[in-house]
């Protein structure tokens, strides 16, 4: 379809389905193949660019005293055919037009608008790009087209696949689709695709193909069942397609021999809007389908002017490549030159008469302009590249010295220049200009495909996908609008593995893809806190994985306390021993005139029961939270009031021998030695080594509260080390010291005469103490946390009962059970009254 004028931009659109080749034979005449196919969303899209050059030769603002022509050809979906109509553009082979009365001529193809195809557009541009003619196409969306190397002067108004991709993906991330098929067509509009998706989806990390399958071009029934039964059988509920209309066509209906259903489709813009397959047949297949589509747009006084299409739109002579004659025999299904016997036959004669408005075709349908809109915008870069070339100053120009271009000695390479930086506003509002790669502002419409109740489609826009240079790419989707062909009305899950939950971490199938996993349990200590997580994170030290094993809680604390059951019999076991001492005190107070008390040197016995009582109070400094002062005090105060204690019974001892040894003949001068200043000094002297000790001790490595995390994972023992080793066993063997001499004491005085048995009572004591305290150091090594303390308390308290009641058990018993014995005559007789008895 030609338009004269006096520059010609040309036009390559699909307005046939296919084309049939001749069969060739040695002999034959080489003839041209047959388009089949009629499809008038096609022709429309032809229409379109005679519109916006008709709109623009009309507009007294753009190209002002200049008449755009065209060239639209047809290719019939066939790259052959394609091909060689671009060549026709390029080398003038179209008809002559009578520009002006004395001028006869070609005038110059300065723009192509086309083609609709990937691969027809790659091996037109690689031709035509030799010549610097700018090629806008309205649907190519390969992203190898951005090539400026090998395709310099190719643009587009549709965004690259690269792009499609993309806002592909961010769809499968929206809803959780991690596992989902791909099906790409047999071209470079699909390989691309394949390729660009597999890479941009491992790098974005939202998820992993189950299969990826190329649909062939042509009849191929076997190959297309093997692929849909890849489909049936896998458990990807989600399946995207890079395709064309035509192998859709052609997968659909291996899809309805096998019944396959409960698949979300999600549609490449090649597809996104074909009402072909937008039938009650196929409906309940891809009803819900979501498609990225061409951005939408108004164009108005389009309508109008499709409508104004006759037969004699077009003034060249009736021939049966006419599109609009053919256009017109679709639509009324009548024919202008019928074959023979067609009226006999019933058929009926197209007169040119026919009402467009009344006929029921697609055609006039403008309310979803995607692709025309496309074309709108290329028409109108071509002619504001043209206009702002025109209107160039002489003498401002780009080019060299500076010049202008001139109309006369148009070159399409100048228009190539004025292109690249062309900026305006379509009337529908949106902005057109190109990248350095040739690139259009990407923009998409989100559509679904909703399946009314009626059994009616409707294509409906939920959302759009947007690319700006400052804030990226950005995805509007209104979820409540979008129709979803399942029982739940709810997105399908489609993953390989569900999502591992919180306290749990994903380990990889072998021989699978990284969406195929397992789901482990993090092991004790650690934890996840999030989904999907790669590995688990170990606790601080001071926390402790909660029993789910997704957050960390603080590690329970153990330590002897006042309020468990073990602390609580401690605590009572030492205010009772307290309670005793004050008792056998009060005893021997109030008693202490007595022979009894006065016989068993009173000084030394009450220091004694003072002793004992705070032997029986330190072990309260074991019990509770372990703290500095605590620490310091607790084996400082114990040492060297048990050095107290068993310095009071050695003297005690001592005294006891030297009283025996005076009572001999000439033994009277061994009693100075062992005065009251004597006795009292010599404890002073034996609890004040100890003092330095503890001292020394505390000094040099002083004990200190620890938290120790060795025992139990979960639990934080606190305790107090002792520091330095060296200074609590030093502690230890002075108090055992001690005892080992006081022992060794009392029990050679044993068999002294029974006016002087209290040194079998003291044997009987240190005996119990030692036999405590070497029991107590094996107990107190291997007893971990609070139950050393326990054993170490238990011990202060056995050895401390063992001294109450073997050294004033029997006394208390004589003054208030046996008040008789409580004389000096008994005490000092040999009679037959006997305390040893």
């Amino acid at each position: 379809m030609h338009k004269p004028g006096d520059v010609i931009l040309g036009g390559l659109f699909e307005v046939h389905y296919t084309s049939v080749f001749p069969e060739l034979t040695f002999t034959s005449e080489p003839s041209q193949p047959s388009c089949q196919g009629f499809d008038p969303s096609g022709f429309r899209h032809a229409m379109t660019m005679a519109f916006a050059i008709d709109e623009i030769n009309k507009n007294s603002n753009l190209l002002p005293n200049l008449t755009l022509g065209y060239s639209l050809y047809d290719n019939c979906a066939t790259l052959v055919v394609g091909f060689s109509a671009a060549l026709s553009l390029v080398s003038g082979r179209e008809e002559q037009f009578m520009i002006q009365e004395n001028c006869l001529g070609t005038p110059p193809v300065l723009g192509i608008v086309g083609d609709s195809f990937s691969t027809f557009s790659i091996a037109t541009s690689d031709v035509i790009g030799l010549f610097k003619l700018p090629m806008v196409s309205y649907f190519a969306t390969c992203s190898c087209l951005s090539d400026r190397k090998r395709f310099p002067s190719f643009f587009r108004t549709i965004p690259s696949d690269a792009f499609q991709v993309q806002a592909m993906i961010q769809i499968l991330k929206r809803f959780g689709w991690t596992w989902a098929g791909l099906l790409v067509s047999d071209d470079d509009y699909g390989l691309h695709v394949a390729r660009a998706f597999q890479s941009d989806l491992a790098q974005s990390g939202g998820g992993c193909l189950a299969y990826s399958e190329i649909l062939p071009w042509g009849d191929k029934p076997t190959e297309l069942k093997r692929i849909v039964e890849v489909m049936k059988k896998s458990t990807a509920r989600v399946v995207i397609v890079f395709a064309h209309q035509i192998h859709m066509i052609q997968l659909m209906e291996e899809v309805l021999k096998q019944k396959v259903k409960g698949l979300q489709w999600l549609a490449s813009e090649a597809w996104a809007s074909a009402a072909v397959l937008q039938t009650p047949r196929l409906m309940p297949y891809l009803g819900g389908t979501l498609g990225i589509a061409i951005r939408r747009g108004d164009i108005p006084g389009l309508r109008e002017f499709l409508s104004q299409i006759r037969p004699e739109f077009n003034d060249i002579n009736w021939d049966e490549n006419s599109m609009v004659r053919q256009f017109w025999e679709y639509t009324f299904q009548c024919r202008f030159s019928p074959p023979p016997g067609w009226v006999e036959a019933g058929g009926a004669l197209c007169t040119g008469n026919e009402d467009l408005q009344k006929a029921k075709t697609e055609f006039l349908d403008v309310s979803n302009l995607r692709p025309e809109y496309n074309i709108y915008k290329a028409v109108y870069s071509l002619a504001y590249a043209l206009d702002d070339m025109l209107r160039c100053v002489p003498g401002t120009g780009p080019f060299s010295r500076p010049s202008c271009a001139a109309l006369q000695r148009l070159e399409a390479w100048q228009l190539m220049y004025y292109l690249e930086k062309v900026n305006f506003t379509t009337p529908f509002g949106d902005q057109v200009s190109f990248d350095e790669n040739g690139n259009a502002l990407p923009i998409y419409d989100i559509m679904n495909w909703l399946w009314l109740p009626d059994g009616t489609t409707k294509l409906q826009t939920v959302g759009v996908v947007i690319k700006s240079a400052f804030k990226g790419e950005k995805l509007t989707l209104h979820e409540d609008q979008i129709f979803w062909n399942f029982d739940s009305k709810q997105p399908p899950q489609s993953v390989c593995s569900k999502s591992c939950q919180p306290g749990t971490r994903m380990t990889r199938k072998k021989g699978q893809p990284i969406c195929c996993f397992d789901c482990v349990p993090c092991s004790e200590g650690k934890y996840s806190n999030g989904t999907d997580s790669m590995e688990c994170t170990s606790c601080p030290e001071d926390f402790w994985s909660s029993p789910k094993h997704d957050i960390c809680v603080p590690k329970k604390t153990e330590f002897l306390s006042y309020h468990e059951p073990l602390g609580i019999c401690l605590t009572t076991a030492s205010l009772l021993g307290t309670f005793l001492c004050a008792v056998v005190l009060g005893i021997f107070i109030y008693h202490r005139s007595t022979p009894m008390v006065r016989a068993n040197n009173t000084e030394l016995s009450f220091l004694l029961l003072v002793s004992l009582k705070l032997c029986f109070l330190c072990s309260l400094l074991f019990i509770g939270h372990p703290r500095l002062w605590t620490c310091k005090l607790r084996h400082a105060t114990f040492g060297i009031i048990f050095v107290l204690c068993v310095s009071c019974i050695l003297v005690k001892t001592m005294v006891v021998l030297a009283v025996f040894k005076a009572s001999k003949p000439g033994g009277g001068a061994v009693l100075k030695w062992f005065g009251a200043m004597q006795q009292r000094g010599t404890v002073l002297v034996l609890t004040s080594i100890q003092a330095v000790i503890c001292t020394v001790w505390i000094v040099i490595s002083s004990p200190s509260p620890h938290k120790n995390t060795k025992y139990y994972n979960d639990k934080i023992v606190y305790e107090c080390v002792v520091g330095s080793t060296i200074g609590f066993v030093v502690l230890l063997g002075y108090i055992g010291f001690l005892a080992i001499i006081s022992f060794l004491l009392a029990f050679l005085a044993r068999n002294l005469p029974d006016n002087f048995n209290e040194a079998k009572l003291i044997t009987f004591s240190m005996l119990i103490f030692c036999a405590v305290w070497v029991a107590f150091v094996p107990a107190y090594v291997n007893s971990p946390g609070k139950y050393a303390d326990a054993v170490e308390i238990f011990a202060i308290l056995a050895s401390s009962f063992g001294l109450l009641v073997a050294l004033f058990g029997p006394k208390c018993y004589i003054i208030l059970l046996r008040p008789e014995w409580n004389t000096k005559k008994a005490i000092m007789g040999r009679g037959t009254t006997n305390l040893s008895k």
